[in-house]
């Protein structure tokens, strides 16, 4: 266990003492080198300096013949560590970036100043996100406006948060506290107040806090996925059934899609997105790109209830590909 610092905060993680482990190995290494360079710079200044101005240089080669053995030491052992570190480093990496299966799926959006976050029973907190301890989260997270970054300094995340694109990344908290949520990535000029907390709970805790907070439209002045889908048309066209001039949405998340350009797509939640503001740029095969875009008409959240909605809807489409 690693000591708390300010350099190096409470590893309230299951990833933490790994990125703090590799972050020493690479840092213990950039001291002793940087060491051992600087003390022979000295010692060969000393060593090897002019003693006379009419004293010349020579070449190694013709004093020392297994001066090739030395530039080999030098250079093999430095590579080593380096691909150590790589290999190392990549592993994290992919313990970073691959939920588990099973984790609870939380949204966060984040805007000019502030983080929103929704549960998967779909409450909401604003700068706020409490968990249970000892379960895995998994984050999806996107931006409505400029390039933020989620930094939990004790959960070592730090990934940054993009406008029209998703991003997942995931946690499993080992300790119950409450935890600093800031922005990393300059937002504006209110970046500085963008900060948060992360409150881990115990499960019975959790359970309890989640009974007692209020939840549906009225509570969050979000209409639900159903709704927004009902009151946009969308059930108009996307019907199931076979004289309907949009594709069937029912059992299509997750699918491979078959496009009028002769390329697939799988139907993730960036294909459902894109879809929903941008209709034309991935037409399924068989349909003519007559829905119109909803870009600029519904927010960040509303899309993520949409997204949500079409991913519960059961059942088979109509045909492969389509």
């Amino acid at each position: 266990m690693i000591p708390s610092s300010p350099v190096l905060p409470d590893q309230a993680s299951d990833v933490a003492r790994s990125v703090d482990h590799l972050m020493l190995f690479a840092l213990s290494g950039l001291v002793v080198f940087s060491t051992l360079i600087a003390v022979l710079v000295l010692v060969f200044m000393v060593k090897y300096r002019r003693t006379s101005a009419n004293q010349v240089g020579i070449d190694i080669y013709e004093t020392n013949p297994k001066s090739h053995i030395l530039e080999l030491v030098w250079s093999v052992i430095p590579l080593g560590l380096l691909l150590v570190l790589f290999g190392w480093g990549t592993k994290v990496f992919f313990e970073q970036n691959r939920p588990p299966a099973g984790a609870a799926q939380y949204w966060v959006t984040g805007r000019q100043w502030m983080w929103k976050i929704q549960h998967p029973d779909g409450r909401r907190e604003i700068n706020e996100l409490h968990v249970p301890v000892g379960r895995a989260v998994q984050l999806k997270m996107i931006s409505e406006d400029v390039i933020h970054d989620f930094f939990v300094p004790a959960f070592r995340i730090h990934v940054d948060v993009l406008p029209s694109r998703y991003t997942t990344y995931w946690f499993k908290a080992n300790r119950t506290g409450t935890f600093h949520l800031f922005c990393g990535q300059y937002c504006g000029v209110e970046h500085s107040k963008m900060v948060g907390s992360i409150i881990v709970m115990e499960p019975r805790a959790y359970e309890a806090w989640l009974a007692g907070e209020k939840t549906g439209p009225s509570a969050t002045g979000v209409a639900s996925g159903e709704e927004l889908f009902v009151s946009k048309s969308c059930n108009t066209c996307h019907r199931p059934d076979s004289s309907a001039r949009a594709p069937v949405l029912n059992g299509l998340w997750g699918t491979q899609v078959s496009l009028n350009d002769g390329t697939k797509a799988v139907a993730n939640d960036d294909y459902i997105r894109e879809s929903i503001l941008n209709p034309g740029a991935k037409v399924v095969q068989g349909y003519q790109p007559v829905m119109p875009t909803f870009r600029g008409q519904i927010s960040e959240e509303e899309l993520i209830q949409l997204v949500n909605h079409i991913k519960s809807l059961k059942g088979a489409p109509a045909e492969a590909g389509k």
